[in-house]
């Protein structure tokens, strides 16, 4: 499947964009109130709440704002494996080495800037390995992509086992630098950049000359078996500065860099293998019908379904004032896998589209109440008017393509205090 540009519904005002997702998505309904301009109404919250949850396994996730890395085991999903792929740009053109000889190579770096994690800050084992394959800037690359690679991991053996720390300073020489992940790479293979950029050859003439000669990186993890409850993925700007690849190096008493870059120019995907088997996902899946005790959305390839059979009963005379969703979950303060700030609120327009449109909203999670909020006024009362069909609520992490945001949604029938409720306040004309 391409990549989805989804069709305007023309009963907007303005287009609203979600930030992590890459797909064109619009504002829905008509907002026919101001809810400040009614002091009174009818306020029901009877209304039915059909819960489920959708996997989705063609999910694109190239140049998205920030890249995933890492592995984890989620006690409740189950098996998180994220890595990337990337290429790797000249930060100038014909660099002067002078005698490559009298280069001696101290260390290669490869740094990430750190932007986030998921999970908690224990050791992984981090591999780099140069593709065989070309990556293209104007490709579609989706979750499931893979590209071939060498053989050979460019980390030095019992040097890849790193603890992660993307809260602190990263230190360097002396200098304070902003969290950054630091794998040190193979100085052979330095080397061998250094003796083909003073060979005559035009490999360093141009980027286009060098993406032949050197394609770019994977970057992943080889964790082993993680026990459930450990692990992390972590989230990295590779169009920061800090993101690149560093030779050090000295000729006689001089100290020098050599840098190559990771930026915007660079083609780049996430890649992510999941593994729902045994978990009561993989259960709700198969048996739509558990999402009415519990349902759950994960990024990149898990959303939530919320359906209100009841808003077709509503009467075209209604004017709604206000229709708060309220989605209680199940999480405790504090517990290191967060539900996520926001979620994004799309629906089908007609029972016979796939295509996805925005509402033009977010939901927003209290702290305190353990609960989303979403506000559907325009949704319902869109309903209402006939300009869409009630097809349901399709409810995702708000960074669906770049974050590993999961959420447990109470569902009508839970065991806990909470269950989902709508709540409308109309008035009649």
């Amino acid at each position: 499947m391409k990549k989805a540009y989804f069709s305007c519904l023309i009963i907007a005002i303005s287009a609203i964009f979600i930030a992590s997702c890459k797909k064109k998505e619009n504002a829905l309904g008509k907002d026919l109130l101001n809810s400040d301009s009614y002091l009174s109404g009818t306020t029901t919250d009877t209304f039915d709440i059909i819960s489920y949850s959708i996997i989705e396994d063609s999910i694109v996730t190239d140049n998205a704002s920030n890249v995933v890395l890492g592995s984890y085991n989620d006690p409740v999903f189950g098996k998180v494996d994220a890595s990337i792929y990337t290429q790797i740009r000249l930060a100038g053109i014909n660099p002067n080495f002078g005698d490559p000889a009298t280069i001696v190579i101290d260390s290669f770096v490869l740094s990430l800037k750190y932007v986030g994690y998921y999970g908690d800050l224990t050791p992984q084992t981090f591999e780099v390995y140069e593709l065989n394959e070309d990556l293209n800037i104007d490709s579609t690359y989706y979750a499931f992509t893979t590209k071939a690679t060498k053989p050979t991991n460019l980390v030095p053996f019992g040097m890849g086992t790193i603890t992660p720390d993307p809260i602190n300073k990263t230190i360097v020489g002396g200098d304070s630098l902003s969290p950054q992940l630091r794998i040190p790479l193979d100085t052979n293979l330095a080397r061998t950049l250094i003796t083909e950029a003073t060979s005559g050859s035009t490999t360093f003439g141009s980027n286009e000359a060098f993406l032949t000669y050197f394609k770019g990186i994977k970057i992943q993890t080889n964790n082993g078996v993680q026990a459930a409850g450990n692990g992390a993925t972590f989230y990295f700007n590779l169009n920061d500065a800090a993101s690149k690849m560093t030779v050090y190096f000295h000729q006689g008493t001089v100290q020098k860099t050599f840098e190559l870059l990771l930026n915007s120019s660079c083609a780049d995907f996430t890649h992510i293998d999941k593994d729902f088997s045994g978990t009561v996902i993989q259960q709700t899946l198969q048996d739509s019908t558990l999402g009415s005790n519990a349902f759950y959305a994960q990024a990149f390839n898990l959303r939530a379904i919320v359906k209100i059979p009841g808003l077709d009963n509503l009467k075209n005379n209604f004017l709604i004032h206000r229709a708060d969703l309220h989605l209680p979950v199940q999480y405790q303060s504090f517990y290191r896998y967060k539900p996520g700030t926001n979620i994004s609120v799309a629906t089908r327009t007609k029972e016979s589209t796939d295509l996805y449109t925005n509402l033009g909203v977010l939901g927003a999670f209290d702290e305190f109440n353990k609960e989303f909020k979403v506000d559907i006024k325009q949704y319902v009362q869109a309903i209402i008017n006939k300009d869409i069909e009630n097809t349901g609520l399709i409810l995702s992490p708000r960074f669906f393509i770049n974050s590993s945001e999961r959420i447990v949604f109470n569902g009508k029938n839970t065991n806990n205090k909470f269950a989902p409720r709508l709540v409308v306040t109309y008035t009649t004309y």
